[in-house]
């Protein structure tokens, strides 16, 4: 019997700067930080803007550039966002490394919540005459007139 030589997986000298947190902590930095911009939300324009940016070793990020863009605002909006991001710093044994990524930033118009409704009914109280207040209770009274209101909560 021969044994098959061990296959190694290629080692990877150099790390690269990563986010703290990863995917889930990027998309609710996105989230969070997006401002829609007037003029997309007047004229309704939705889309993604794909932003190319790179990395110093010290985890900052610098010369970003708009790869796809949907405009009236929303590219740059999407170049403050890359801007803001901090990714964690390297140490790779002296060397310089600088890292490029891209990125997809969403710009999706907030959807308004439809309008609630909630029905009260509302039976007023009948107002007493002094007469009716001395006068004893028959079974045959009849019940005072019920209400209908419909509230729209936006």
């Amino acid at each position: 019997m021969t044994q098959k030589p061990k296959q190694h997986k290629p080692k990877k000298f150099l790390k690269l700067p990563r986010l703290s947190g990863g995917k889930q902590e990027l998309i609710k930095f996105i989230s969070s930080n997006l401002q829609y911009p007037k003029e997309a939300l007047e004229a309704e324009v939705q889309g993604d803007v794909i932003v190319k940016y790179k990395i110093t070793g010290n985890g900052e990020v610098f010369n970003p550039e708009i790869v796809k863009g949907i405009g009236y605002g929303c590219d740059e909006e999407a170049l403050r966002l890359v801007m803001m991001l901090q990714y964690d710093a390297v140490r790779n044994r002296g060397a310089r490394v600088t890292a490029s990524n891209k990125l997809k930033i969403p710009f999706r118009i907030p959807q308004k919540k439809a309008a609630s409704k909630i029905n009260i009914e509302y039976t007023p109280a009948p107002e007493k005459k002094p007469e009716e207040e001395k006068k004893p209770k028959t079974s045959g009274e009849t019940k005072p007139a019920t209400y209908s209101y419909t509230i729209k909560i936006k």
